[in-house]
C-alpha cells in the first residue's frame, strides 16, 4: 500500500473526499513550483497532481499549454521533476502522481522511470496518451515500485472499457469528467453521474474526477459523486493572473485553494 492508497483509505473512514489540485512542474518556475506544492498542501491538498510539461500536451485546454510552454523555458526535464520531488520529501509526505505524456517516460525507459520515480518518493503515475491496451511494458514494471498507475475513463469510454480501464487502475480511476481537453468550464457536464453510477458497477476503487471542475461549487457538486476532487485549470489560471509577484501569487493560490478543500469536505 503506497501513499494514494493510505490517503483514500484514511479519507474514506472519516466519510470525505480528497481535493487534488494540479500543477504543472516549473510553472512558473522550478523553485516556485516547489513553494505551490507546499502552499497547496497548507492549503488542505490531499493529493498532488503534478504534471511533467510536454511541446505537444494534447489532452490539456490553453492554460495548462500555456503553463506548459512557460515551464519548457526553464528547460525543465522529466529527471529534475523527480530530483525537486525527492527535495520535497525531505518536508512533506502528501501523495503525488506525476501527470505526463508518454514520450518522456518511453525515452527514459519504463523500469529506469519507475525505479527513479519510487526513488524520489513519486507514488503514481497519469499517462493520458497512453491506453491500456498499449502499457504492458509499464504495468509489468510499476508494481514492483509500488507505483501506482493511473488510467482514464471519459463519458465515451463503454461499459466493457470502463471495466478493463478499472482492472488495470491502481491508486484510482481517473474519470474525465466531458469530452474534451482541461479547461474550466461554467457549468458541469451532465455526463458525471450516469459515467459514474456506470463504473462504480465494475470497480470499488477510488474515482477521482477531473476536466473543467473550475469553483468551490462546482468540487462541492463533484465531492457528492467521486471520492476525488482535481482541480488544475483554475489553479493554473491563478499562478497565470499572479505571475509577476511571488509573495501575491502564494497568497491567491492558498486563498483559492483553501474554498476549493472546504467546498470538497462539505
Amino acid at each position: 500500500m503506497n501513499r494514494i492508497d493510505q490517503k483514500f483509505q484514511e479519507l474514506r473512514h472519516k466519510g470525505t473526499r480528497a481535493f487534488m489540485p494540479y500543477l504543472c512542474a516549473g510553472d512558473p518556475s522550478p523553485k516556485l513550483t516547489a513553494k505551490l506544492l507546499l502552499t497547496l498542501e497548507e492549503a488542505g491538498a490531499d493529493l498532488i497532481e503534478l504534471g511533467v510539461p510536454f511541446s505537444d500536451p494534447i489532452a490539456d485546454g490553453p492554460t495548462i499549454q500555456r503553463a506548459s510552454e512557460r515551464a519548457l523555458t526553464h528547460r525543465i526535464s522529466l529527471q529534475q521533476i523527480l530530483e525537486m520531488v525527492a527535495d520535497l520529501r525531505q518536508q512533506t509526505d502528501i501523495p503525488i502522481a506525476l501527470m505526463s505524456y508518454y514520450n518522456p517516460i518511453f525515452r527514459m525507459g519504463e523500469d529506469a522511470f519507475c525505479k527513479a520515480a519510487h526513488a524520489a518518493g513519486v507514488d503514481g503515475v497519469i499517462v493520458p496518451d497512453l491506453p491500456p491496451e498499449q502499457a504492458q511494458p509499464l504495468l509489468e514494471v510499476a508494481p514492483h515500485y509500488n507505483l501506482a498507475t493511473i488510467f482514464l475513463v471519459a463519458p465515451t469510454s463503454p461499459p466493457e472499457r470502463m471495466q478493463l480501464i478499472a482492472s488495470v487502475s491502481t491508486g484510482f480511476v481517473y474519470c474525465v469528467s466531458l469530452t474534451g481537453v482541461t479547461g474550466t468550464r461554467a457549468t458541469l457536464s451532465d455526463e458525471i453521474a450516469p459515467m459514474l453510477a456506470e463504473l462504480r458497477k465494475h470497480t470499488d476503487k477510488p474515482v477521482g474526477v477531473g476536466f473543467g471542475v473550475s469553483t468551490p461549487e462546482q468540487a462541492t457538486q463533484v465531492a457528492q459523486l467521486a471520492d476525488g476532487v482535481i482541480v488544475g485549470s483554475a489553479i493554473v489560471n491563478v499562478i497565470e493572473e499572479h505571475i509577476s509577484d511571488e509573495a501575491e501569487l502564494l497568497i491567491a493560490v492558498k486563498r483559492f485553494a483553501s474554498d476549493l478543500a472546504a467546498a470538497v469536505k462539505v
